[in-house]
Order: C-alpha cells, then sequence, then structure tokens
C-alpha cells in the first residue's frame, strides 16, 4: 500500500492530540450522520463545487458518513501464543486476547482492533476512542492522555495494544509489573503506514489473516478515494490550495502548527493541497508563530473541531491569533475542522477521513457550517 499510495499521492496531488457493541456499520449510525451531514456518503462530481479553491470563503466541517467502523468478514480465530517483537524491541508473549485494552493518542489502535473484528474483546478506551461500538467504554485516561493505571488494572486486560504517544513510560512499566502483556504499535501514523498498523496490531492478535484482509479493503478504499478526488484538483499547481494544519487549545493558550512529518502533510497532499507549512521548512509539531504563520500565507486552515471551539469559533479564533487575519485564510474566514478523534486517526477510517476533507475543501456546503463562535 505505501508504494501505491506515494504514487497517487504524488499524482493527484503528533504533539499531543489531546482533547478530548456493534462493530458492524448500522442503519442507525449511517442515518444519525447523515442528518446531520447530509452530503457526507455523496461523491464529488456530484456536489456542488467552488469555482475557485484559493478564493472560497467562510468555515465548514468535515464529517463521516457513518460513526460505526465495519470489520471485516474473515473471522479466523485467534491462534494463540503467539510471540511479537514490538516497536521497542521488546519480545512479547500474548496467551489471550479475550479482553483487549487498545489506547493511543488518536484512537487508531482502537479503530483498528475494530476493524479486524475483535471489538467485542475491547474492555476500555482513550478519550479519543468515540466511535460508535466504544464510546461507552470505560475510560483508562486522566487528563489528556495520562494513563490511570488503576482503572486500567480495574478492567484486567489480558493484552494492550499501545504506543510511546501516550504514557508516561513508568506507567506502562507498573503494568507489565503487574503481569499484563503491553505490546507497543509503531507510533508513526500516517496514510503511508497504515498497512503496517494493521499488520503490528493483527500479528500481535493472533490473526494474521485478518489483518492481510483489512490491508487489502483499506488499499482497495483508499485507492477509490483517491481516484475519486484527482479530478477535481486544479491541474496547475499555483491554483490549489494552499493549506496549514494549526492544533489550538484556547484554555491552555496552546497554539501548535503541524509540518512535514506530522501526518497532516499526507492528509493536505492527499486531497490535493499544499501543505505551506512544509514549504516554509516547518518539521512536525512545533508552536506557532505569527512570522511562520504570516510567511506561509494558507488559503485555507485546517482544524481540529474542539480546537476551533475552544478558541471561539473563527472570530475567537482571529481575535486571539491577530497574525490569522494577515493570511487569505483569514480574511476569507476559511477554516476545515473536523472532529478531534477522526481527523488524524489513520488506519481504517482514512479513505473516509480523505473524503471528508476533500468534500468540505471543494464543496464546502457539503456539510455542517463550521461555528462562528463557540456554542
Amino acid at each position: 500500500m505505501r508504494s501505491r499510495l506515494s504514487l497517487l499521492i504524488s499524482a493527484v496531488l503528533v504533539v499531543a492530540l489531546a482533547g478530548c457493541a456493534a462493530p458492524m456499520a448500522n442503519a442507525g449510525a449511517e442515518s444519525e450522520a447523515s442528518d446531520s451531514c447530509p452530503s457526507a456518503s455523496q461523491q464529488l462530481a456530484g456536489l456542488d463545487l467552488v469555482e475557485d479553491v484559493r478564493t472560497a470563503t467562510g468555515g465548514s466541517t468535515a464529517c463521516l458518513p457513518t460513526h460505526s467502523i465495519e470489520p471485516v468478514s474473515d473471522e479466523t480465530a485467534p491462534e494463540l501464543p503467539v510471540t511479537v517483537t514490538d516497536a521497542e524491541g521488546r519480545e512479547v508473549e500474548v496467551t489471550d486476547v479475550d479482553r483487549i485494552l487498545a489506547i493511543d493518542i488518536s484512537g487508531t489502535i482502537a479503530s483498528t482492533v475494530f476493524a479486524l473484528g475483535m471489538g467485542d474483546r475491547v474492555v476500555g478506551r482513550d478519550s479519543s476512542t468515540t466511535f460508535d461500538g466504544a464510546a461507552d467504554l470505560p475510560v483508562v485516561t486522566r487528563t489528556g492522555h495520562s494513563l490511570n493505571p488503576e482503572a486500567i488494572l480495574e478492567l484486567a486486560p489480558t493484552v494492550i495494544l499501545t504506543d510511546t504517544t501516550i504514557g508516561p513510560k513508568e506507567v506502562r512499566q507498573q503494568l507489565r509489573d503487574a503481569g499484563i502483556p503491553i505490546v507497543i504499535i509503531s507510533d508513526e501514523l500516517r496514510l503511508e503506514t497504515t498497512d503496517q498498523l494493521i499488520t503490528e496490531v493483527a500479528t500481535a492478535l493472533g490473526i494474521p489473516s485478518r489483518g492481510d484482509a483489512l490491508i487489502t479493503r483499506v488499499g482497495t478504499e483508499l485507492d477509490a478515494a483517491l481516484a475519486e478526488i484527482a479530478p477535481v484538483v486544479p491541474a496547475d499547481e499555483a491554483d490549489r490550495a494552499r493549506m496549514l494544519f494549526l492544533y489550538v487549545r484556547g484554555s491552555a493558550n496552546v497554539y501548535y502548527i503541524f509540518g512535514k512529518d506530522s501526518g497532516a502533510d499526507a492528509l493536505i497532499e492527499a486531497v490535493g493541497g499544499i501543505d505551506v507549512a512544509s514549504e516554509i521548512g516547518w518539521e512536525g509539531n512545533k508552536p506557532m508563530t505569527a512570522e511562520a504563520l504570516v510567511a506561509a500565507q494558507p488559503d485555507v486552515l485546517v482544524m481540529m473541531t474542539d480546537g476551533l471551539e475552544s478558541v471561539g469559533g473563527i472570530d475567537g479564533l482571529i481575535e486571539r491569533v491577530p497574525a490569522v487575519a494577515e493570511t487569505r485564510a483569514g480574511a476569507n474566514r476559511r477554516v476545515i475542522d473536523m472532529a478531534d478523534g477522526e481527523i488524524l486517526s489513520f488506519g481504517p477510517r482514512s479513505p473516509e477521513i480523505i473524503r471528508a476533507i476533500a468534500r468540505a475543501l471543494y464543496a464546502p456546503d457539503s456539510g455542517k457550517p463550521a461555528g462562528e463562535t463557540a456554542e
């Protein structure tokens, strides 16, 4: 998938994502999502597209057609015990997957477990795991994404799948000392590494054939999403949207720009935009400066919904960060927001996330209008 995705992206042109059981997609969930975002399932070609993506005005919210995750049809039983070498080089033996705890900063590992058809064995969640079938599970993180060892031990998990985006590491060691197998999954969560993520999770759970099935499905869906977007991407690079991912938490006075190799750059490139943070040499996730924002000159800001609300919507953002007004994005009030637990949760939902951002970019009236001020 990685090589195919890289080729398609070139052709069409995580700081903490703090914030915050039926695994099969169902008609009720789809209806609920469609009611709040009626065009979420429509193809781009059938929507009212903007004439100039660089000069479009107003905010828009990107939304998914459903909040459920459909499991693969493969129901092969786990083959255990299995010994894996995790992302930190530890050999971990997994003997029981009846009580799974899948936790990370973006909810990606949990969504992968559900997509592998093991959602009914998940016993708890992190604060970013909010999709249908998981939202009612007990939360095992304290403020932000700090692990609560007492809450985890109460759930008596037989295996924990996590990564280094959530911690602290001392708590992970405490849980190991309590006899719980902990498998550290690679935390380089990008579109290009989706297959690696799926393989690591499926291998740790003793269901490699389910992993292969999911990789095939996601790859096919991703190809289809990129092919859908390609015809609406301006042929001339100068006409493509200059986009910047801005992470904010107003209550904590946190303002970050996500740049090259942050994951946000791959998302922007996948929808045919230009990641202006990468263009000015901004690597990873770093605190925003007014100089960088003005130098980048984005046409469109991409944000998390809770982050936008935390500063009082678009009005509040411009008031709190005057440099925004010095960009075309600020002048046109052009902000795309998406739910915190979805926007960078690369994994089985990647194809629909890309489609959602593309709809909000090229057909902004197709989604829920972004709030001008926080509720």
